[in-house]
């Protein structure tokens, strides 16, 4: 399983879109939304670190012959 740069891509595409949405929402008067779209990306990508944290523990596991 190999860790390419896509991730970063992704990670950065979603931090440049949520900031965006952000600053919209807030300016527009709906700080609520700004910080409920702010949480979703946050969310996004945790989900993704924690699939890369658990395949990372994994190989670890493998080559320790853990388990």
């Amino acid at each position: 399983m190999g860790y390419d740069i896509n991730l970063i891509f992704k990670i950065i595409g979603i931090g440049i879109l949520v900031g965006v949405a952000h600053y919209v929402l807030k300016n527009s008067g709906k700080e609520d939304y700004a910080v409920i779209a702010t949480l979703g990306g946050l969310g996004i990508v945790l989900i993704w670190v924690v699939q890369l944290l658990g395949g990372f523990f994994d190989q670890v596991r493998s080559v320790f012959k853990l388990f």
